[in-house]
């Protein structure tokens, strides 16, 4: 499949590797393809993202995934489903840290997926690497870009597609940026 990535999708990947790398993160998931795509320059998907509004927010993007992250991945619909049910997850976070330091949510290095030294790809992260070549095929485009990355995040639920929703980058909002076709490849 790699072979069929442009060089901005390749350097994405790269990217997210980085970025798990950079935090000792035992996977790379799907939060650091989307950190990779905040960083990028001069590609479709970067395009998309600053004719969205989110090139002027990537620091916002950046904190509520943390914020994730620090709620051990849950996203903000999980938390609120446990609210319904009396579980306050702001306040286990703030107990569990408070005794053993921020971030203990978060998970750290386990040597999960560590066999060269780098980390591995977390299951999320696979899928959104197979619905960016999906939604390639579905917009009848032999190559997988950027672009092809994000419009994948925006369709598999989880925290990036919800902080993504939240700075107002839906597949639709996508689609309409980028144009082709507006199939969501679920």
């Amino acid at each position: 499949m790699f072979e069929r990535f442009t060089k901005d999708a390749r350097a994405v990947v790269q990217g997210a590797v980085e970025c798990a790398a950079e935090v000792k993160a035992p996977v790379v998931g799907a939060e650091h393809l989307l950190l990779a795509l905040l960083e990028r320059e001069g590609s479709r998907g970067s395009f998309a993202l600053a004719a969205l509004g989110v090139a002027e927010r990537k620091e916002s993007v950046r904190q509520a995934l943390e914020d994730a992250r620090r709620r051990a991945g849950l996203s903000q619909a999980e938390a609120d489903a446990l609210a319904g049910l009396g579980i306050d997850v702001a306040e286990v976070v703030a107990r569990v840290e408070e005794t053993h330091g921020v971030g203990a949510m978060a998970g750290g290095p386990k040597g999960v997926g560590r066999r060269s030294g780098r980390p591995g790809f977390a299951r999320d992260a696979k899928e959104v690497l197979e619905k960016a070549l999906r939604v390639a095929l579905a917009r009848r485009e032999r190559h997988i870009g950027d672009e092809h990355i994000l419009l994948a995040l925006t369709v598999r639920p989880g925290v990036p597609a919800e902080v993504l929703a939240d700075h107002g980058v839906t597949h639709e909002s996508l689609t309409r940026v980028l144009g082709g076709a507006g199939e969501a490849c679920a």
